[in-house]
């Protein structure tokens, strides 16, 4: 049986609904009612058709719906209510209400059940019971409605000491599942922790009674998500939640934004006050339910304590009386332990105190515990910003705080909520909510810096001065947002926090040097010859003093390990290791080494002889671990040494690089040399000392590398077709178009060579690619540094003429143009 809609002509529902949503004027709650309203006319109208004289039936909204919240595409969430008098007039009724929304391609999401049915459902599924909670009539009988309305609240306050637990299961579930709205580049606006999915159960926890949400900007973010979500339907036609890249331009558009990080930073402050407000009204929740299971037992101890009393006088004959209070241990001045939460004393005046938000801070991360929400309301309205600089107190509870691990995380975003943060450091807020466009990075930047902070906590026991080493890690990436250069804008925003902080000049420019230098010792490490004089001293001029750069090398990991697994591992700990050791030789007066006094060793001799000898390549293969970066962790696979001896022969890079992209192994270092062989051996052999590392699955067998490597040196193994066909039968997912590659000679970076840098998107076959290149304009390349953070690769070639010198610098300039080019097709 199929119906058309009665009014869903053009002057009908479909055309009125197409108007709205086309109105640029009316947009945001206005409009999701408006759309609700004309909805519930045209339904009311189908239900008086169907049903002119019926009685115990009634259409009601559940849901968003039921919220009168209608985004341009949304569900119509629906329930058909009857008495049970009559199911086959209701039976026929429904058919007249569902076909006209499936006929105009709505999404529908319906049922037809009596209160019972309804009430047992809802008792059964949360997810039903939730949905009715929300329920709104809009036709039929108007009674029987609001008995259910009236039902289903009483059923859920009676309940609530179990439904609240297991709802509070459910939004962990998702957002273990989802990941949480505030860091991601690509969330689900609905599902994701701080969506609207949370906002949807902070008001089923404000139906039960039980506890309360925060309430200030809990609307406004609920609203500013809701308008987000209706931008993305209207500007993508479909019914979707997920705010993806390649739509987020065009959202900002709908929405009069300026571009796509705007949109996301409004995002994630909505997301961040639904959040926040969430771990308060759970921790309640918590608090009231523990409080509820002990009161039975704290009744029976009353009752034996009064029996007693009438047994017995005390002292004077007064008798004693009175609850029992609850109890409150000191922390700090002004600061003290209640109920598991950090609450100001009553002799506390944040008014008088300007050092008290800190003090309450620092107490709260050193014990573990939360800051009570209205002692931080407090605390913020009475709030006075400190004097410049600020006393020593205020200092040393800053970094008491920085320093105190994975509780700092939590206390810091309650100060944040608040807005005491933008007044301790007006600079944060330009960092504050920030996105990163950048797969490695797991966090916003000002999220970064506090993880940067708690990594670094970790390290205070290895540096002298921990104190700045917490500063700096608070404080290295507070650059990004002002143009150009992170690191340089960074250092002069250092040096005015740092003052304004309280530290001497001395130690500012040490917090300026690090903030400058942040990325220094990975980049030097991944990206440079550390054979090469030149780089060593280039980065001990940089740092200047050895305690600075012990604060750096603790700085740089714990940077790194706050950024994201990508961006950290022991392979690249043992490369920073080695340049920090170096580095450290030079400051303290030594020479560095350079690399003609790197000396071969045995089994590079043998492995050259027999190359030599047999003129073919000959290969070694050797698992090498290190500790792990973390004490918790499992020792870490460096990955495999690979040792090639070749004849000296064009060609060797690419053919080498080939057949490892052909074998799925990942390239982690790269270094090829001509080796000088003992006298009386004639012949020039080529060494390769290349670390790499399975995509997946197990390692080759060395005997079959060898073979194919022999077959790509002779031309008659075809690694570009064989490459192109592995490609075209496993295609990679379509995404985000990456930035092209680029390609730059490095200025004054080595007196022995030329340093070319590639940076590019991290593809198999990449290393075979660009020594293909290299091979065509006729450079010799004396070492490749390979370095990938999650889909970037940045790889640096040193390379030479023919008689190995470095290039002319017009030469050097051609030779990176033509490298680009090659990338580019």
């Amino acid at each position: 049986m199929h119906h058309q809609a009665e009014d869903s002509g053009p002057g009908g529902y479909a055309a009125a609904r197409l108007r709205l949503l086309n109105e640029k004027a009316r947009s945001g709650p206005p409009r999701r009612s408006a759309l609700a309203g004309l909805t519930d006319e045209w339904l009311a109208g189908l239900f008086a058709a169907g049903a002119p004289a019926a009685r115990g039936v009634s259409l009601v909204a559940v849901g968003g719906y039921g919220r009168a919240e209608l985004s341009p595409r949304s569900d119509l969430d629906l329930l058909l209510l009857h008495d049970g008098s009559d199911p086959g007039t209701v039976s026929k009724l429904a058919d007249r209400l569902w076909y006209p929304v499936w006929d105009l391609g709505l999404a529908l999401d319906h049922s037809v059940r009596t209160p019972t049915e309804a009430r047992r459902t809802a008792g059964e599924d949360l997810k039903v019971q939730l949905g009715l909670l929300d329920a709104r009539h809009v036709a039929g009988d108007l009674g029987l409605t609001t008995a259910l309305r009236t039902t289903v609240l009483a059923d859920w306050r009676n309940q609530a000491p179990k439904r609240l637990p297991a709802l509070r299961e459910l939004c962990e579930e998702r957002a273990a599942r989802q990941g949480e709205l505030q860091y991601l580049l690509e969330p689900d606006l609905k599902e994701a922790r701080g969506g609207l999915r949370d906002a949807t159960a902070l008001r089923a926890v404000a139906a039960s009674w039980l506890a309360d949400a925060p309430r200030e900007g809990l609307a406004e973010a609920r609203s500013r998500l809701l308008d987000v979500r209706d931008a993305l339907h209207l500007t993508t036609g479909r019914a979707t939640d997920r705010l993806a890249l390649q739509e987020q331009d065009q959202v900002a558009a709908e929405l009069g934004l300026l571009d796509a990080d705007a949109l996301l930073r409004q995002v994630y402050e909505a997301a961040r006050v639904i959040a926040y407000a969430g771990d308060v009204t759970w921790r309640e929740v918590g608090r009231v339910l523990r409080s509820r299971s002990v009161r039975p037992r704290l009744r029976k101890l009353a009752r034996e304590r009064s029996d007693f009393l009438r047994r017995a006088v005390v002292g004077d004959g007064r008798a004693l009386g009175g609850g029992p209070a609850p109890e409150r241990s000191p922390l700090a001045e002004g600061v003290v332990e209640q109920d598991g939460e950090v609450v100001l004393a009553r002799a506390a005046r944040p008014d008088r105190d300007p050092v008290l938000p800190l003090r309450a801070a620092a107490a709260a991360a050193q014990a573990g515990l939360p800051l009570n929400l209205h002692a931080v309301r407090r605390m913020a309205v009475g709030a006075r910003a400190l004097p410049s600089p600020w006393p020593a107190e205020a200092r040393q509870q800053l970094l008491t705080l920085l320093g105190s691990g994975r509780p700092t995380v939590d206390v810091w975003e309650a100060l944040e909520a608040e807005g005491l943060i933008s007044l301790l450091l007006p600079d944060w807020d330009r960092v504050r909510c920030r996105p990163q466009r950048n797969a490695v990075h797991l966090w916003t930047v000002d999220r970064h810096l506090i993880e940067t902070a708690v990594r670094a906590s970790a390290f205070t026991r290895r540096v002298s001065r921990p104190d700045l080493l917490l500063i700096a890690a608070l404080l290295h990436d507070i650059g990004k947002g002002w143009p150009g250069d992170h690191s340089v804008a960074g250092e002069v925003i250092a040096r005015d926090v740092a003052a304004r902080i309280g530290f001497d000049a001395d130690d500012v420019t040490v917090i300026a040097t690090l903030v400058r230098h942040h990325l220094l010792l990975v980049e030097t490490a991944t990206r440079r010859d550390l054979d090469d004089p030149a780089t060593v001293r280039s980065v001990a001029e940089a740092v200047g003093s050895p305690g600075t750069l012990e604060l750096l090398h603790a700085l740089t990991e714990a940077d790194a390990l706050a950024t994201g697994p990508a961006a950290w591992s022991s392979w690249r700990a043992a490369l920073v290791a080695d340049l920090v050791k170096r580095v450290a030789a030079v400051l303290a007066g030594q020479a560095p080494s350079g690399p003609e006094e790197a000396a071969p060793t045995a089994q590079h001799e043998r492995l050259a002889l027999e190359a030599v000898a047999t003129g073919a390549p000959v290969l070694s293969l050797r698992a090498q671990t290190e500790p792990p970066a973390e004490p918790s962790g499992d020792p870490e696979p460096l990955g495999v040494e690979l040792l090639i001896a070749v004849p000296d022969q064009a060609g060797v890079l690419p053919a080498v690089a080939g057949v490892l992209a052909m074998h799925r192994l990942t390239v982690r270092t790269a270094e090829l040399r001509s080796l000088d062989l003992p006298d009386g051996v004639d012949g020039s052999v080529l060494l390769l000392d290349w670390r790499v590392a399975a995509e997946y699955g197990s390692l080759p067998q060395a005997a079959r590398l060898r073979a194919d490597l022999v077959r790509a040196l002779d031309g008659s193994l075809d690694i570009a077709g064989r490459l192109a066909e592995r490609d075209a039968a496993y295609p990679r997912r379509r995404g985000v178009a990456a930035p092209p590659p680029r390609v730059t000679v490095a200025p004054a970076a080595s007196r022995h060579a030329t340093v070319i840098e590639v940076r590019a998107q991290d593809a198999p076959g990449l290393l075979f690619r660009i020594g293909r290149a290299l091979e065509d304009t006729a450079v010799r390349v004396r070492s490749a540094h390979v370095s990938t953070l999650g889909a970037n690769a940045v790889d640096v070639f040193y390379v030479t003429q023919e008689q190995g010198v470095p290039l002319p610098g017009e030469e050097a300039v051609a030779v990176a143009g033509k490298l680009e080019e090659a990338l580019r097709v």
